[in-house]
């Protein structure tokens, strides 16, 4: 019986999931089929996942939460970013994950980039973007500041997920790393100093920050602007903008012009794509002999990236 799997947004017409998953599914000579169900809106995105009629799902904006609150286990990637963007149905059970942080960090890692105590700096204030500070912290960074257009908001995002941190932290057994070089969960709690702040504000923090990672969605419409005033970006700095399919953005565009180093989305987008389909592998029993390597390379190609790891 061929099962399904499914992206799950609004828009997501424009997602490459579906030609990734089903290239390396084909690879790997599963019998399951990924496509496509764009909800209108919350109510739509509630009824489909709590109708369970998949295998598994990535979930893309604007609904990570409602996955996040529809399942009914949640791993710690996902309540640290409290959203959801992963829902693997084990036998009616709903269990949800994020792996945008994994999929971000660990991708700009292997083009080079380099977390241990960095100074990084995250935009916005959704499940991505704090996904994206927990993985930067794990991979050592010593300094993250989270920015967003309200000063209040960015705090109030900072410090839920630090309380939230701080519950896990009592009720979780300590393990290492899972990944070499990497700090442990607990270790990565007392590493990193944890920061917010607004654009207008933060002008030192970005102007002084190693990696600068945009998460907003800023860049998907013609005509969008920076985040922040791009006259504070330099030559040194790594910066990506989430955003990828849309055309240079005006962050990018201005990283270049300064000789930084910059990454769009697509490479994020596969590292993602290959962290979903192992935990999906990890759950139903599904061997695999492919290296994360080589799931990346088959992926990247069913997407049309032309992207190396």
């Amino acid at each position: 019986m061929t099962e399904r799997l499914f992206i799950v947004g609004h828009p997501v017409a424009h997602s490459k999931s579906p030609a990734m998953h089903d290239a390396l599914y084909r690879a790997v000579g599963l019998e399951w089929e990924y496509g496509f169900a764009d909800q209108e809106d919350d109510r739509a995105a509630r009824t489909f996942i709590a109708d369970r009629s998949f295998l598994g799902c990535n979930v893309t904006m604007p609904y990570k939460r409602i996955a996040f609150a529809q399942a009914d286990v949640q791993a710690a990637s996902a309540k640290l970013a409290g959203g959801a963007n992963v829902v693997a149905n084990k036998d009616g059970l709903l269990i949800c994950y994020n792996v945008d942080g994994k999929g971000c960090i660990g991708f700009l890692e292997l083009a080079g980039v380099t977390f241990a105590d960095a100074r990084v700096v995250v935009c916005g204030t959704g499940p991505t973007s704090m996904a994206i500070m927990h993985a930067a912290a794990e991979a050592g960074a010593a300094d993250i500041t989270l920015l967003g257009r309200d000063k209040r908001k960015a705090q109030e995002r900072v410090d839920a997920y630090l309380e939230e941190y701080r519950l896990l932290l009592g009720t979780a057994v300590p393990m290492p790393s899972a990944v070499e070089g990497h700090l442990s969960f607990a270790d990565a709690y007392e590493h990193a100093n944890f920061r917010f702040g607004d654009y207008a504000g933060a002008r030192r923090a970005i102007a002084q920050a190693d990696v600068i990672v945009d998460a907003t969605p800023l860049g998907m419409q013609p005509g969008d602007s920076s985040p922040f005033d791009v006259s504070l970006m330099h030559e040194g700095q790594a910066v990506m903008d989430v955003v990828y399919g849309h055309g240079q953005t005006a962050l990018l565009a201005a990283a270049r012009k300064v000789g930084a180093r910059t990454f769009d989305g697509a490479g994020m987008l596969v590292a993602q794509a290959v962290d979903t389909a192992q935990i999906f592998f990890d759950i139903f029993g599904v061997e695999c002999s492919l290296t994360q390597r080589e799931m990346f390379d088959i992926m990247a190609r069913g997407a049309g990236f032309a992207l190396t790891v």
